[in-house]
């Protein structure tokens, strides 16, 4: 769906040729580069937050004890960017930014214009990008970090010939077993004082922009006690061997008032220049952030909380065991087996494996209710990754486990209409409800790659008021853009059976996508481990 662009957390199964041309490549190039020997990495904390900080000033007078955290759900693209431009434009003192893509469309650039304006009025930035989809973007990036008061720094870095992702590999092959580990985080903090963490990259189609399809995501604005915890994990990762400045990486000299005029260029000429179309109120009734920051107070929901996040040498881990056992992924699964009614997850690339059967399977023997919503092979951005799912599909079933797909085509003019707008939808939110009172959001997959090879950064919250509005924005999208799993007369094929129409509508078959693409993965799947995936 990103036309020459890698999907983000699948780079993996899409770029099978690609691999294959870079073999080709780096055998005929003779390539081994390596990475630039890092002596000029200047440590640096977090700034607590200030009594100066307008942000910091609301954020306490909100907050009802020391040991609370509030919540504000983000479930809606268009009041999730506007949320963030509001807190980079409040700003006074600091801003830490840490993202798997940073993609150089409006989106991108519309942030990447307002991480400037704040430092040219003396606000700290750091911002810490993965550098898998970095490719086409280092101007952008280095001229960003031309300005003064910012710092760009990039995790996991490929070495060199970065003009494209194929040639990075090329030059890089010998170094593939690192490469393949990515960091996934998502996180965003203002002034040490409100966080933003979830799901969502910085690009178009994660905030209902894309006119051709759009994710399903969510995120979640949190101030109180766990900001500074997560400030703790920003640090440990800005702070990493494996996070190295954009300098180092890019080498070759360049004139920082040109970078800063190209850079100029870039951001402040574009249609990023349009203003965001936030609605007054999203779905769950919240005002837009930027009023309610005006009247003083945040209207939020309170709970306590725990931020977890996996180690950054987690990327060097020489075994699959190695990794998982500093996977957040696991946090998550030990919640969810402690369930004692109900667990309604969503997972868009959801691969339980047998472990993950058995352990789903032990909640149904129970009595534990489970639901889980998950793309459809129509509405999988990689299609290959629904090779994993629909491995365990059958035995999910047989458990007594509720499945839902997502559907391409779903009741538009249901209260979900803002996240699909008129192009197609993906799922794309991470997320889980426990007995009603307890949640998960993060940037975590039920997946091996969240497992095993990527880092991820997650939040385990007790708050019912937030709970309900999770499962609400869950809900709407099961009750009105889903297909429901259930068996066959014959008690072993599978149906689906299109919600929210009447009479029902059941179907025989992988719904919405041609004989062709059922092939493709039918022919792949004794060749595509779940590892992979």
């Amino acid at each position: 769906m990103r036309n020459s662009r890698v999907v983000a957390a699948r780079w993996i199964a899409r770029l099978h040729y690609r691999l294959a041309f870079a073999l080709v490549a780096s055998v005929l190039l003779g390539a081994c580069a390596t990475l630039p020997e890092v002596t000029d990495r200047p440590h640096s904390e977090a700034l607590a937050p200030s009594a100066q900080s307008p942000l910091a000033a609301i954020a306490l007078r909100s907050t009802p004890g020391p040991s609370q955290t509030g919540f504000r759900l983000l479930p809606e693209g268009f009041n999730s960017l506007d949320a963030r431009v509001e807190l980079v434009r409040r700003s006074t003192a600091s801003l830490d930014l840490q993202y798997y893509l940073i993609q150089n469309d409006r989106t991108g650039r519309l942030l990447m214009r307002n991480l400037r304006d704040a430092a040219l009025r003396g606000v700290r930035v750091r911002l810490l990008v993965d550098d898998l989809n970095t490719a086409g973007a280092d101007d952008m990036f280095r001229g960003l970090a031309a300005f003064p008061n910012v710092e760009v720094r990039l995790f996991n870095p490929f070495c060199c010939a970065r003009g494209s992702l194929a040639t990075r590999f090329a030059a890089s092959l010998m170094d593939f077993t690192r490469l393949n580990h990515r960091m996934h985080n998502k996180l965003f903090i203002a002034d040490g004082a409100m966080a933003v963490m979830g799901g969502r990259n910085i690009a178009d189609e994660y905030f209902a922009r894309s006119a051709m399809s759009n994710f399903l995501d969510m995120d979640v604005l949190v101030v109180g006690d766990v900001v500074s915890r997560l400030a703790g994990i920003f640090d440990g990762y800005w702070n990493s061997a494996q996070a190295y400045p954009i300098e180092s990486v890019l080498r070759e000299p360049a004139d920082p008032e040109a970078l800063r005029r190209a850079f100029d260029r870039l951001v402040d000429v574009g249609p990023q220049m349009m203003t965001v179309p936030a609605a007054p109120m999203d779905m769950l009734g919240h005002r837009r952030l930027g009023v309610e920051l005006d009247s003083g107070r945040l209207e939020l929901a309170w709970g306590t909380a725990r931020v977890f996040a996996d180690l950054p040498a987690k990327v060097m881990a020489t075994s699959r065991e190695m990794a998982s056992a500093m996977s957040v992924q696991m946090n998550v699964m030990d919640r969810v087996s402690e369930s004692n009614r109900e667990v309604l997850i969503s997972s868009p690339y959801f691969v339980p494996g047998d472990a993950g059967v058995e352990a789903f399977a032990a909640l149904r023997k129970r009595g534990v209710d489970v639901v889980i919503l998950t793309n459809s092979l129509a509405t999988n951005d990689v299609p290959v990754v629904h090779i994993g799912y629909a491995r365990y599909r059958v035995r999910l079933l047989r458990s007594g486990v509720q499945l839902y797909e997502l559907s391409p085509n779903g009741d538009h003019q249901s209260e979900v209409s803002t996240f699909t707008a008129m192009s197609q939808g993906r799922l794309h939110a991470k997320a889980a409800v426990i007995d009603q009172s307890m949640v998960y959001i993060g940037s975590s997959n039920l997946d091996p790659r969240s497992d095993s090879t990527n880092t991820e950064l997650g939040m385990v919250a007790r708050c019912p008021e937030l709970a309900m509005q999770v499962r609400r924005v869950i809900d709407a999208s099961v009750a009105h853009n889903s297909y429901r799993l259930q068996f066959g007369p014959d008690g072993e094929h599978l149906e689906w059976i299109v919600m929210g129409k009447e009479p029902e509508v059941v179907l025989t078959s992988e719904p919405d996508v041609t004989g062709l693409t059922q092939l493709r993965n039918m022919l792949l799947a004794p060749f595509v481990p779940d590892q992979l995936l």
